[in-house]
Formats: C-alpha cells, structure tokens, sequence
C-alpha cells in the first residue's frame, strides 16, 4: 500500500506526461474550474460551471501536449513546449469576450470575462503540474468574487445609472417637488426626459439617477408616486431605455 500511494505521488510529479499524472492534473482542473463556475452561476452569470470547468480542462490539456510533443518527438525542430500553451492565452480572450455584453456604452460581464482568463490560466499551471498555486489562485479567485462583493455592499462602492420611468396626469412644468425627493433619498439626478401628451393630458418623464449599486430604490418611487398624480411608475438600468 505505501509502495502504490508512493509510486502515484512519483508519477503525478514526474516532469514527464504519463497517463497518471494527465488523468490527475485533467481531474484537478476539473474541480479548480467548476468551483469557479460555481460562483458565476450563483451570480446569474450565462458562464457557469460547465463552462469554466470545460475552460479550465481544455487549457490543462493545451499545456499536456505542450510538454507531450516535444516529450516524444525530441528530435523535431518545432518541438517548443510553449508554443502550444501560448495560444491558449490568445484564444480564451474571444470566449471571454462572448461572457461580456456590451450595449448602448455599457459593458457587462467583465468579472465573468476575468474570471474565465483566470480559470484557462490556472488550468495551464495544473497541465505544468504547479498543484499548490493552481489551489492556492482558485482560493483567492473566490476570495475575490465572494469577500470583496460583501465588502462593497457592506460599504455601498460602486455605483449604478438608473432610469426611472414615470407617468402623470396633467402637464408637468415644475420639476423642483422631483429634484427635492431625489436629494432627500441621496439619488443624484444626472438628467431627464420629458414628453407632453396634450390629446391625453399625460406627462411622461424618464429620470436618469445615479446611484450606488447596493441601494434600495423602492423607497424613492414611493415618495415620487406621491409628489403628483401618478399614473405609472417603472425602474430599469441605462441599458434597457
């Protein structure tokens, strides 16, 4: 029994491919990329973890053959260890470039996107056979997704533009009762948008706000519903007007 386990720890370090150590450092990656994936999916992300666990095996596997080919054909003069692994580097950015979705001046998913680049680069370090820093890099990549999002939420980092879409009876022309309930909420009104409807006797108004990314807005469009006669209240981020 300690002759095996002594002769498995010798095979998975062995400099040299062999089909234990692939099929270790294949596993390994495996378990690195889904816990990462785990984490995205949690967050709604489309990446989850049948795609950074593919991403980290695929990338462990590019820096296997990286180290197989010249391994075995010794003798060839394109044998470079690095050549393959190298484009692993350049390829990933286009999947990484898909997790992220950018409209009307807003990019989403760069988190994602970083954290698919990181994956592939973990699961070159399983392929190599660096065992301690692969699990060490996964840790501190969910230390970051996970204690740092808690972090800004706890100190409310970051903010967020919002459109705040609104309907009232009558024609606005005083817009001083409105910019008084955002300053009393700590909403900053960057602009608006306004529209009169004389047939119907209808204002439509789209404020856009800026706000801190964490912050409950439902209290402001209750005391916005109060102000006049409103008819129709709607939030949604910058992207979606």
């Amino acid at each position: 029994m300690v002759d095996y386990i002594s002769d498995f720890l010798n095979n998975i370090n062995s400099l040299e491919v062999n089909m234990t150590n692939s099929l270790f450092r294949l596993v390994l990656s495996m378990l690195l990329g889904g816990a990462v994936g785990a984490e995205r999916k949690r967050k709604g992300q489309i990446a989850g973890i049948r795609t950074f666990t593919l991403i980290s095996m695929g990338a462990c596997l590019a820096m296997l053959l990286s180290i197989y080919v010249p391994q075995v054909y010794l003798g060839l003069k394109n044998g470079d260890p690095g050549r393959i692994a190298a484009q692993v580097i350049t390829g990933i950015g286009f999947i990484g470039g898909g997790a992220m979705i950018h409209m009307k001046g807003a990019v989403r998913g760069l988190t994602t996107a970083a954290g698919i680049w990181m994956t592939a680069i973990i699961g070159m370090a399983v392929g190599i056979g660096m065992y301690l820093i692969s699990i060490g890099a996964t840790a501190l990549i969910l230390l970051t997704l996970v204690a740092f999002e808690h972090y800004e939420k706890k100190r409310r980092l970051g903010q967020e533009s919002k459109v705040i879409g609104m309907t009232v009876s009558g024609i606005l022309e005083d817009m001083e009762a409105y910019r008084k309930v955002f300053r009393e909420n700590g909403v900053h009104l960057s602009t608006f948008y306004i529209e009169y409807d004389y047939e119907r006797n209808l204002t439509e108004v789209n404020f856009v706000v800026l706000a801190h990314a964490y912050t409950d807005l439902l209290p402001l469009l209750r005391s916005i519903g109060h102000v006049g006669e409103t008819r129709k209240l709607t939030l949604s981020s910058q992207i979606d007007i």
